[in-house]
């Protein structure tokens, strides 16, 4: 995956995981994004909150969370941010590859996912089926846009 970007906004790479990949609800929200590939963050884990998933930074050896890559504008960079709910919902941070590259990916916050069932596999394939929204309301009412 040889890129020429430093995941910086002037030429920002974006890791996603959720609703946003290809074939999910919101991947639309990236049709102006060229898909660059699949890949694995480490330093992370992943929660199901049932419509989408949340990751959270992971100290644990090994965490790491699977997803796609891909090349942004600042502007679909910017949009992202008021989808995901950015900074309230959503932090957008800085993450590096395996391979040094820095990707900007949105992580949630330890207390989002307090009642949540982690997903081992670090993968995220859609919705459960009979998914309820009542089923991912948090206890403290904040609910993250997607992933």
């Amino acid at each position: 995956m040889e890129r020429s970007g430093n995941g910086a906004d002037s030429d920002p790479l974006l890791f996603v995981y959720g609703s946003l990949k290809r074939g999910m609800a919101n991947h639309a929200q990236l049709q102006q994004a060229a898909w660059v590939g699949c890949t694995r963050l480490e330093g992370l884990a992943l929660y199901d909150l049932g419509p989408f998933p949340m990751a959270i930074a992971c100290s644990e050896t090994g965490s790491a969370i699977e997803g796609e890559l891909y090349q942004v504008s600042a502007v679909v960079l910017k949009q992202l941010d008021r989808f995901e709910g950015a900074p309230r919902l959503y932090q957008r941070e800085l993450h590096r590859l395996s391979s040094g590259e820095a990707v900007w990916v949105y992580v949630g916050r330890a207390r989002q996912v307090r009642h949540v069932k982690r997903l081992s596999s670090g993968n995220w394939q859609g919705p459960a089926a009979g998914f309820s929204s009542a089923a991912a309301a948090q206890p403290d009412t904040e609910q993250p846009a997607s992933g």
